[in-house]
C-alpha cells in the first residue's frame, strides 16, 4: 500500500450519501465516465460498491495522475486508468463509449466557459436516455442555501474571481440549451445538491 495518498477529507465526508444515491441511479451495467476525479478516493469507493459499472476516471492534465495512487491500491478491476482531460480544448471523441456520467465539486472550480464546455461534451458523448450526475453546493434564484454556502462562494470569488458557487437557473438553461435535462434534485448533508440531469 502507497503512503502518503493525496487526501480529500470532503471526499471522505461525503462518499457514503453520494453512493447512497448512485446505487439507484446507475443500476445497469455500463461505463460512467467522472469529470474531476481528484484524489480517487471516489472512484475507489463507488467502484468497489458498484460492481456492475466500469469507472473511468478523468481530470485535467496537471492533476490527471493525482488518482492513480488510490486506483493502483484498490486493485479493482472495474476502473479503467485515469485519463486527461481538458473540458475546455479536449477531444472528447477520443474518449471510450460512455453510459453515464458523474462530476462532484467541480462546477465552483471551473471557470463558467468551463463549465458550459462539461455540459456540451457530455451532450455529444452520452447516449440518448443516459443521465449525468452532478454534485456540489448551488443557488437557487441568486439566493443561497445556507450561511456557510454564502462564505463558502466569498472565499472561492476571493481565491480567483472565475470560480464561485452556480445558481440553478443558469444550470438549468444551460442544460436546454445542450439536451440535458434536470430530472432530480436531491438535497444532501453540508448545504450541498445531487442533481442528475438526462440526455433528451
Amino acid at each position: 500500500m502507497q503512503k502518503d495518498k493525496p487526501f480529500s477529507q470532503a471526499c471522505e465526508n461525503n462518499k457514503a450519501p453520494i453512493l447512497e444515491k448512485l446505487v439507484e441511479l446507475f443500476k445497469q451495467p455500463g461505463t460512467i465516465l467522472e469529470i474531476g476525479t481528484g484524489t480517487g478516493q471516489h472512484a475507489v469507493h463507488f467502484a468497489a460498491h458498484l460492481p456492475h459499472v466500469v469507472w473511468q476516471p478523468t481530470d485535467h492534465p496537471q492533476n490527471a495522475q493525482l488518482s492513480r495512487a488510490w486506483i493502483d491500491d484498490a486493485h479493482l478491476t472495474n476502473i479503467n486508468p485515469p485519463i486527461a482531460l481538458e473540458v475546455l480544448n479536449g477531444d472528447w471523441s477520443r474518449l471510450p463509449a460512455i453510459d453515464g456520467a458523474f462530476s462532484a465539486n467541480t462546477a465552483h472550480i471551473m471557470a463558467w466557459k468551463e463549465v458550459q464546455a462539461m455540459f456540451r461534451g457530455l451532450a455529444e458523448a452520452l447516449p440518448k436516455g443516459a443521465i449525468f450526475c452532478l454534485y456540489g453546493p448551488f443557488s437557487y434564484g441568486g439566493r443561497h442555501t445556507s450561511e456557510n454556502n454564502v462564505r463558502f462562494d466569498l472565499s472561492l470569488r476571493t481565491q480567483a474571481p472565475h470560480m464561485g458557487i452556480r445558481d440553478m437557473e443558469d444550470l438549468e438553461a444551460l442544460g436546454e440549451a445542450t439536451g440535458l435535462k434536470l430530472e432530480k434534485d436531491f438535497g444532501m448533508p453540508a448545504n450541498n445538491r445531487l442533481l442528475v440531469w438526462r440526455k433528451s
